[in-house]
């Protein structure tokens, strides 16, 4: 869904995620990307990308912001912007598939603001959207384990 206009809430994370762009760290893209992101308390993170030589030793905005939070104490979001400062780009700017993957470990229901170059206008999806059918938490339910394995023999032992 595209918008023009939006929450005073919303706004501000697009402003804060554009002015963040400064301090990406992108000389080998030259594709400078911030997000800004708001916790369920009304916290707000921004983060921006950090480019390496070793080019798959670098992190995204997105992931910054998270794990920025995250270092905080803060497992519960509301909504994250992203925006981008390229020339290549006359789209929405949109998180790649690590970032949603991290996303995800945080919920589906949160919202995902994509932003255009210029201008007010975003789009606005929920991290289910994004990633759908997607693998999360409960898939790896650790406590369960099968009656009859090696493992339960060993607990049941100890536990006697």
């Amino acid at each position: 869904m595209e918008h023009t206009e939006g929450n005073k809430w919303v706004l501000e994370l697009i402003q804060l995620s554009r002015d963040v762009l400064k301090q990406s760290y992108s000389p080998y893209s030259k594709f400078p990307v911030g997000a800004a992101l708001l916790t369920t308390d009304g916290t707000i993170y921004t983060g921006c990308n950090v480019e390496n030589a070793c080019y798959n030793l670098g992190i995204c905005a997105e992931r910054t912001a998270i794990f920025k939070a995250v270092s905080e104490g803060h497992h519960s979001f509301k909504a994250i912007a992203v925006a981008a400062s390229s020339d290549v780009l006359d789209d929405f700017i949109s998180p790649c598939g690590a970032c949603r993957q991290v996303m995800r470990e945080f919920g589906t229901e949160w919202t995902v603001i994509l932003t255009a170059r210029h201008g007010s206008s975003y789009r606005a999806y929920s991290v289910e959207e994004l990633l759908p059918m997607s693998f999360g938490p409960h898939h790896l339910n650790q406590n369960k384990i099968p009656p009859g394995s090696i493992v339960a023999e060993v607990q049941e032992k100890n536990n006697h």
